[in-house]
């Protein structure tokens, strides 16, 4: 599949099959987001595979809208590390970056995912941190839960050109 054509399809999936996802597949996915930009090449991406059910588990009490990774065969925590900033306050933008990537990838791979979110949430993030045993400079941004899809969503055209302005708004 072309790049217009998985950015066209791809769907937020909360249902899997209970499939594991192969380590090529896991590879593949960091590869796609590691080659994301980042700002000044810092690229302050982190990230923790979690693939052990009783973490899965774990994992889903994290936020209201993680409640999928109890069922799901694998996640992926993305944390920005701030220790390795060159501009401060991009981590976030280039790991959302990495992020998108991996969902694209996945989707690419016949994967299903979806993206939750943990921070800004100083809850939820310290709720994470904690759970991973994260360092203090690495930030949990959110957690992609992935899987072989058991649902089969259709796509979206969102185009609106009422959000479309030249030059001036």
């Amino acid at each position: 599949m072309n790049v217009l054509e998985a950015i066209a399809t791809r769907r937020s999936i909360r249902k899997f099959t209970a499939e594991a996802v192969s380590e090529e597949n896991i590879n593949t996915m960091l590869q796609a987001a590691m080659a994301a930009p980042s700002a000044g090449n810092e690229q302050p991406w982190q990230f923790i595979v979690i693939d052990d059910k009783a973490q899965l588990e774990k994992t889903a009490k994290l936020s209201p809208y993680i409640g999928m990774a109890a069922k799901a065969p694998l996640a992926i925590m993305v944390l920005g590390d701030r220790s390795v900033e060159k501009y401060p306050g991009n981590w976030m933008l280039d790991c959302s970056a990495a992020i998108q990537n991996l969902l694209l990838a996945a989707h690419g791979e016949g994967l299903g995912a979806v993206w939750c979110g943990l921070w800004p949430e100083e809850d939820r993030v310290e709720a994470a941190r904690t759970l991973v045993k994260a360092p203090e400079n690495a930030v949990p941004l959110a957690v992609i839960v992935l899987g072989h899809p058991d649902q089969n969503l259709k796509p979206q055209d969102r185009y609106d050109a009422s959000r479309v302005h030249r030059n001036l708004w």
